[in-house]
């Protein structure tokens, strides 16, 4: 019996012939006026961009193997290769090559894709300066350009990887450094470029899911820009600037300020680095739209400036020409993006103990849960301006490490009361270990929840991290006020008046009845109600989650 193919193939295979239909159509139309792979050819061996292959392999390998993505390819480990200090090299170096997540990885991914050949078109496998052969020299070598492109890519990482405002990850500032490169040489190719992109997302989804039902529902997420290293990506493009202006300096073009002008604002403003935000603890943040929008505009006439100078004297007692004085701003700019990350980045852990009723210990980790607490990561050095606004509190899953410098809040409160249940990977190189955190509780009338939280290791028992305070229920009954409170069994209603406890018991268990204080406690459904005298009234309702 032959089966036919199901719909999902269907609707792919659809897709694919799409794509190529269109291409070989165009190609079809172009074939007698240009051929179209004589300009990579002249710029690049054998018309590919080996150097960004190279790249999209090494960022593959980092995520499939150093954060055991081939393991678990939806949830790497991501802790230990964050930037988290000075301190901590090993998150310094890895974090600009690793990922928090499949999309984070693809968009990235997808983003070098579309980016990185213009770069490294503009750089050339082969010497651009007339009269000069291949291989005469090292330098003319197109096979030692190649390594010279990646090797340079791995050193803008690194330094992305010092100078971001960490604790960052992603090779999202080499992607923004690629862009940064190419728009100084090619600046609407390059707008070209992130549409580019954009397609290749498109292709890659409906390949992936060709078609998607979705309902509406409450969803927990933060503002998508306040999950954006802005910091991180503007130094990335102004490395990148950087770069190409002394590249094209030294290869004597000399690009229109108009289009470099349009090219950089377009670039700027589509991908976002107007959001300029800060925190107000672990889930509030504010957005300085109007600051970003100057900022945005202010970079694309700096980049115009600094690209586009030419060589005439700008100060003659100084000897200084206009070109020097304008690649001069860019690199006081890049400097100021990069100095004052410094004494950030340069922390460490104040207080190793773990927060909170019981933690977890796995090797040089300690995994908590606590409300409400400092953030006990400090500068290494003391800067009294940073002391007011960096030391906030915190509330949720805290991992904390003296050895690695980490001491952070893996998973929020919020996030756990709306998903009821999250895991936290730890590890190292080699080496992983998976923390699945649980909430249950009861949701009161009137008032708020009261509620547990375990920890628990693989093949081992729970651990009890937290238990929440006693919450009473808004409203009395024969003058009698009913609570809830966590206890070593479940969770006990408590009755009162005027301050004296009457009675104390553990909740029903379901279709059951309990006396507490002269009323009778019922559960019925996943709800408690409480009854005195034909009076019925809810006192309260487990608690429901979306995860």
């Amino acid at each position: 019996m032959v089966s036919l193919p199901s719909g999902r193939f269907l609707w792919q295979l659809a897709t694919v012939l799409a794509v190529l239909v269109s291409f070989v159509a165009v190609w079809w139309l172009d074939r007698h006026e240009s051929r179209w792979g004589d300009p990579l050819r002249k710029r690049l061996v054998l018309g590919v961009p080996w150097g960004t292959l190279i790249v999209i392999v090494g960022v593959l390998f980092v995520y499939l193997f150093l954060q055991q993505g081939i393991a678990d390819w939806y949830r790497p480990l991501v802790i230990p290769f964050r930037a988290w200090s000075y301190l901590y090299p090993l998150g310094i170096i890895a974090a600009p090559f690793s990922h928090a997540s499949p999309g984070h990885l693809l968009g990235n991914l997808i983003g070098t894709l579309a980016l990185a050949p213009i770069a490294e078109y503009a750089f050339s496998h082969y010497p651009t300066e007339r009269g000069t052969q291949t291989f005469t020299s090292f330098r003319t070598n197109p096979f030692a350009r190649i390594l010279a492109f990646v090797g340079a890519v791995v050193v803008v990482g690194i330094f992305t990887g010092m100078f971001a405002l960490g604790p960052v990850i992603g090779f999202s500032g080499v992607v923004f450094a690629f862009a940064g490169f190419a728009l100084v040489r090619y600046p609407l190719t390059t707008i070209i470029g992130l549409s580019a992109s954009s397609v290749i997302s498109l292709v890659y989804s409906a390949l992936r899911t060709p078609i998607t039902e979705a309902q509406a529902g409450p969803v927990f997420q933060t503002p998508w820009w306040a999950s954006i290293a802005i910091q991180g990506h503007a130094l990335g493009l102004f490395a990148g600037v950087v770069l190409g202006v002394f590249l094209i300096h030294r290869r004597k073009v000399r690009p229109n300020a108009f289009r470099l002008w349009l090219g950089a604002l377009l670039f700027s403003v589509g991908q976002g680095l107007w959001a300029v935000y800060w925190f107000r603890g672990a889930e509030t943040f504010v957005l300085y739209r109007a600051l970003g929008t100057a900022l945005v505009f202010s970079l694309a006439v700096l980049i115009a400036v600094g690209v586009s100078a030419s060589d005439r004297p700008l100060i003659r007692a100084l000897d200084l020409s206009r070109w020097e004085a304008a690649s001069g701003l860019l690199v006081v700019g890049l400097l100021l993006l990069s100095v004052p990350t410094v004494p950030v980045n340069l922390t460490t852990v104040d207080d190793p103990t773990a927060p909170g009723l019981n933690a977890v210990e796995v090797r040089d980790y300690t995994i908590s849960y606590a409300e409400d607490v400092p953030n006990q990561m400090i500068l290494a050095i003391n800067v009294s301006a940073f002391n007011e606004t960096t030391r906030v509190n915190t509330s949720g899953v805290i991992v904390i490490s003296e050895q690695r410098h980490i001491w952070t809040t893996a998973v929020t409160r919020g996030r756990l009361a709306f998903s009821g249940q999250e895991t936290v990977r730890v590890g190292g190189v080699g080496w992983q270990e998976t923390i699945t955190v649980t909430r249950d509780g009861w949701t009161v009338v009137d008032n708020a929840s009261v509620y547990k939280v375990h920890l628990q290791r693989p093949g081992a028992p729970e651990t009890l991290a937290f238990v929440s305070d006693e919450s009473r229920a808004g409203f009395t009954i024969s003058n009698k006020n009913i609570s809830l409170v966590p206890s070593q069994l479940g969770y006990d209603v408590i009755v009162t008046r005027e301050n004296e406890t009457l009675d104390r018991a553990l909740l029903p268990a379901p279709n059951e009845t309990v006396a507490v204080g002269g009323l009778d406690f019922t559960r019925t459904d996943d709800k408690i109600y409480v009854r005195d005298n034909g009076t019925r009234i809810q006192v309260a309702a487990r608690e429901t989650y979306e995860g």
